[in-house]
């Protein structure tokens, strides 16, 4: 596997395992950082399809922008665009004074995440 995409997967993976910690905490859960998190993880998931097809890799964090780039390496990853609309809501929103995330945000963001992670796991071959 290409170096650069293998970066790309690791960082993702640990926005994953950080997300599902902080789910699972039973002293102080930090909800917001599960919604982050998640919306982190599938964003670097993108940026990994998109490095392992040799594509410009935008800075930007919107999901529905990356998955219109990715679209165009493969129509499936329209399936996501529901998972994603979850997530794209915690881009942002849960990181600044204002928004508290609740737990079935929370559950909901990495269950989409999940998803996602699932998806690009297995069009780039990793099991």
């Amino acid at each position: 596997m290409n170096p650069a995409v293998a970066e790309w997967i690791a960082k993702a993976e640990g926005d994953f395992v950080t997300a599902g910690r902080e789910l699972r905490a039973r002293k102080a859960p930090n909800y917001d950082a599960v919604c982050f998190h998640s919306q982190q993880c599938a964003e670097k998931y993108f940026k990994a399809v998109l490095q392992a097809n040799e594509k410009h890799i935008p800075k930007i964090h919107n999901l529905i922008e990356l998955m219109a780039l990715c679209l165009q390496i493969d129509p499936s990853f329209e399936m996501l665009r529901a998972d994603l609309i979850v997530l794209e809501r915690f881009s942002v929103r849960v990181r600044y004074p204002g928004v508290i995330a609740e737990k079935d945000e929370a559950q909901s963001a990495y269950i989409a995440a999940k998803v996602v992670r699932e998806f690009v796991r297995q069009k780039l071959g990793i099991k």
